[in-house]
């Protein structure tokens, strides 16, 4: 399914996995200098190269696709590491009468969603490289827009 929707790519299958959080690994494409596509696991929430600190990109797991060019922390990933990040669907909370509800939003033909990511790569004080991946949020389309102001900048195929 995945080479269906974005071509022929290198190396391995994503494999399913259910309500991943933020700081766990996302998979990820990403295309190299040469034009190559590459399927990567990225941790979910960016940090950005001049963090102290991993605890940095815990809140950063969404970017405001409308600021994301002004803002220090997306700065260089916006301008040069841009990434589709791959899901079934996602999850969005209702309220009703007090109590919230989950809901799983996902593709009328149940085929993958793209997001539209940014990704940063992050140098520990003691060395440790870690990549990392932020998910890019719109205002909410007429469909989601009564459960949620904001929704994933959401690819079509031919993007």
């Amino acid at each position: 399914m995945l080479a269906e929707v974005i071509g022929e790519i290198e190396q391995g299958r994503i494999q399913p996995r259910y309500n991943i959080a933020p700081t766990q690994q996302v998979a990820v494409v990403r295309q190299d200098a040469g034009g190559q596509r590459h399927l990567s696991y990225l941790r979910w929430g960016l940090i950005p190269p001049w963090a102290k600190d991993v605890s940095v990109g815990n809140p950063m797991i969404n970017a405001w696709v409308e600021t994301v060019h002004e803002k220090p922390a997306f700065l260089h990933a916006f301008r040069s590491r841009r990434c589709h990040v791959f899901a079934s669907g996602f999850f969005e909370w209702e309220n009703k009468k007090g109590r919230r509800q989950p809901l799983y939003i996902c593709m009328k033909d149940g085929g993958p969603m793209i997001f539209a990511g940014l990704w940063e790569s992050w140098k520990s004080p003691e060395a440790e490289i870690i990549e990392t991946c932020t998910i890019l949020t719109t205002n909410a389309n007429s469909l989601i827009r009564p459960i949620h102001d904001r929704m994933p900048v959401i690819l079509g195929r031919s993007d």
